[in-house]
């Protein structure tokens, strides 16, 4: 026995648009119809080509679309910890201060001798 294969639309009315590319009314009438040609059907029947629909949704995806994750890998947009042994950063090194001038003057602070100025 033969199978027929269900035939999608080349028009898709305005109440189906949103739900072929997954969103709901509201952000496809503000992100995706004002790209689109929009085709009469009657006096308020309105549909799209599918094939603008299509179009519009592999430029989308382009342009937002990000890489899968394959289990084991790293994600493409991971940062790297600031503690990593293997980066390379320039700064100051916060361990050579700990006993030089900083470590002094906290000691100065915390003394109670007084320093020699005057409190006037």
């Amino acid at each position: 026995m033969e199978r027929l294969l269900p035939i999608l639309p080349r028009l898709i009315r305005h109440r189906d648009a949103p739900a072929y590319l997954g969103m709901n009314r509201n952000k496809f009438n503000a992100e995706v119809r004002p790209y689109l040609t929009e085709i009469p059907l009657s006096k308020q029947a309105v549909a799209f080509d599918r094939l603008e629909l299509d179009a519009w949704a592999d430029d989308y995806i382009q342009r937002n679309g990000r890489p899968g994750r394959s289990l084991g890998d790293q994600l493409w947009d991971a940062k790297q910890h600031r503690g990593s042994r293997s980066a390379r950063a320039s700064g100051t090194s916060t361990n050579a201060s700990a006993g030089g001038e900083f470590a002094k003057a906290l000691k100065r602070v915390n003394s109670k001798k007084p320093n020699g100025f005057s409190r006037g």
